[in-house]
């Protein structure tokens, strides 16, 4: 095998890559073996006919396709590795030359990485902000951790009121009919939560349990079925039980029930120092965010367009590894939101822009920096994954490649330019807007 490599216009490049026929009638070989046992020509039984009768028979090229399929990924990754070429996007193939008795030769056409030019990157000025824990966001989190532990009591007799649970079963009609999806058994309703449509839950305070109810509401403009946008609908609903939520007390009982103290004043005390912490990373995260996109704002990239459509279908593919967690695909995301895949290429463009400047602009501040990732730090990012996966260090290690390992200092020589950008930016209060009249 051997690479030509041709420098394009635009951060661009063109590899031409000649694989020896040897190499090339292997894969076709292959291929023939492969596909063999279903072939059947007269005269032979199937499976038998001799590649030279078949070719003769369909055509000279007719394992071509396949074996091109075979040998293409495994010869362009060789090419592309020994031109050591900075490669950024998947490639575009073409096929140059292909026959009996002469080297396979095709193209590969690649976004390499383009240049950048740094602007300013230290000193730059983000917005200044609060770091102070309100008592409002202490009494929130202990708020959150009485309703972890509340105790959920049936009520036997009582009226279903704004906070309580009424576990109902429903059926919905719209003009006396009843629609898809709109029917339930034992679903519990909190009351309050504005889970269901629009005055759905208020219409069920003062019910008690065993009564029916019915419900009348209409169906937003905007909702996610087309069959039900903006229609007047009426449920029936059947109160089979109420609930109550009991919150606990906030005493030292419940200090020692949720933490490791025995008084609620020395709880409430680690609280507060927990959620002061968790507000100065925040803080530090934000600033060291904004920091890097008026650095990236500030440098000059020629974003080439196939590295910005390999950036938009990593996007897309990372969602919809997020839908499948969710129990969804794609294509259902698509027919609920009304969406096309190339309106969800074109809506994620300017994000995997933003995202792919971002990482150029810290690749280049940690060169200019001369940032250096020493072989311990890597043992430490190591040593960390062998925990998360359930490996020893010396296992992990031994799996990693030498390619993994350069990707982990780059992306943490990236972390420290980052963070370099943070810590020398400039806080500034936010100015107030002004309008003229």
């Amino acid at each position: 095998m051997s690479v030509n490599v041709e420098k394009l216009e635009g951060s661009m490049a063109k590899l031409t890559i000649e694989v020896e026929y040897d190499v090339f009638n292997k894969a076709v070989e292959a291929v023939y073996q492969q596909q063999k046992g279903r072939i059947q020509l007269p005269g032979f039984r199937k499976g038998k006919a001799p590649r030279a009768m078949v070719e003769k028979m369909y055509g000279e090229g007719v394992f071509y396709e396949d074996a091109v399929n075979k040998i293409i990924p495994d010869e362009y990754d060789k090419a592309a590795e020994e031109s050591g070429l900075d490669i950024t996007s998947q490639p575009e193939f073409d096929i140059v030359q292909i026959g009996k008795n002469q080297p396979f030769i095709f193209t590969a056409t690649v976004a390499l990485k383009p240049e950048v030019k740094l602007g300013q990157y230290k000193g730059v000025e983000v917005e200044k902000r609060d770091v102070t824990v309100s008592d409002e966001a202490v009494e929130a989190e202990i708020n959150k951790e009485r309703e972890a532990n509340a105790r959920i009591i049936e009520l036997e007799d009582g009226e279903v009121a704004d906070g309580d649970i009424a576990v109902i079963d429903f059926e919905g009609f719209i003009d006396g009919v009843a629609f898809e999806g709109g029917k339930g058994e034992g679903h519990e309703l909190e009351i309050g939560s504005h889970s269901f449509i629009d005055t759905f839950e208020e219409q069920l305070i003062g019910k008690k349990a065993g009564e029916d109810a019915e419900v009348n509401v209409t169906f937003p403009e905007d909702y996610h079925s087309e069959d039900l946008k903006g229609k007047a609908a009426t449920f029936k609903v059947k109160i089979n039980s109420v609930k109550k939520k009991e919150l606990p007390e906030l005493d030292d009982d419940f200090a020692q029930d949720i933490s490791e103290f025995d008084t609620f004043a020395e709880y409430k005390e680690d609280l507060v120092k927990k959620l002061q912490e968790r507000r100065l990373n925040d803080v530090k995260y934000i600033k060291e965010r904004e920091a890097v996109a008026v650095a990236a704002d500030n440098a000059e990239i020629e974003i080439p367009e196939a590295m910005l459509e390999t950036q938009v279908t990593y996007m897309i593919d990372d969602f919809g590894r997020r839908l499948k967690q969710q129990g969804l695909d794609m294509e259902t995301y698509m027919k609920v939101t009304g969406n096309t895949m190339e309106q969800m290429r074109e809506q994620m463009r300017p994000e995997s822009a933003k995202q792919i400047k971002g990482r150029l602009v810290l690749e280049a501040v940690a060169e200019a920096e001369k940032i250096e990732i020493a072989d311990e730090k890597i043992d430490e990012e190591i040593e960390k994954m062998s925990k998360r996966y359930g490996m020893t260090f010396d296992e992990l290690k031994k799996a990693i490649t030498p390619r993994e390992i350069e990707q982990m200092k780059q992306d943490l020589a990236c972390n420290e330019a980052s963070e370099l950008i943070g810590n020398a930016a400039v806080e500034v209060e936010k100015k107030e807007e002004t309008t003229e009249e």
